[in-house]
C-alpha cells in the first residue's frame, strides 16, 4: 500500500461586480491547464486565511477581503491527495498581474462551467451553483 502525501491548500472564490474569478495554471506546471480557484498551499505556523492572503499577494498581487469559508475537500491526485478549503473573499485591488497562472477570466454563476476546472474544484462550483 503506497500513502499519498497530504497537501493543504486554500483557494479564494474571489467576487467582483457580481463574477468571480477563474485562474488557468500554466501548461508546464502541475496540473497545467487547468482552471482553478487562485491559492496554494498553507505553510508552517500560518492559518488557512493567512495563507490565503499571502498566495494571492504573490500570485496575483492583490489584496483580497476573505470572509467565510465555502468547502473543505480532499481529492486524491497521482502526487497526492490535496485537501482543499475554498472561501469566499471580494477584490480590494484594482488590477491584477499574473505570476503563476496563464490566463484568467471573471466568470458569472451561469458561465463557471465554461472552463476546465481542476477536479478539486468542482465541489466548490456546485455549492456556488445551488446558490444561485
Amino acid at each position: 500500500m503506497i500513502l499519498l502525501k497530504l497537501i493543504l491548500v486554500v483557494g479564494a472564490v474571489i467576487s467582483k461586480d457580481g463574477k468571480i474569478l477563474a485562474a488557468q495554471r500554466k501548461e508546464e506546471s502541475s496540473l497545467g491547464g487547468f482552471w482553478e480557484f487562485p491559492g496554494g498551499k498553507i505553510e508552517a505556523n500560518e492559518t488557512p486565511k493567512e495563507a490565503l492572503a499571502r498566495e494571492i499577494k504573490e500570485e496575483l498581487e492583490a489584496d483580497i477581503k476573505i470572509f467565510e469559508e465555502i468547502c473543505t475537500v480532499d481529492h486524491e491526485y497521482d502526487f497526492g491527495i490535496v485537501r482543499l478549503t475554498t472561501f469566499n473573499c471580494s477584490m480590494i485591488s484594482d488590477s491584477i498581474s499574473l505570476h503563476d497562472h496563464q490566463d484568467t477570466r471573471w466568470l458569472s454563476l451561469h458561465e463557471l462551467r465554461d472552463v476546465n476546472w481542476a477536479p478539486a474544484d468542482i465541489p466548490t462550483i456546485e455549492i456556488l451553483e445551488e446558490m444561485k
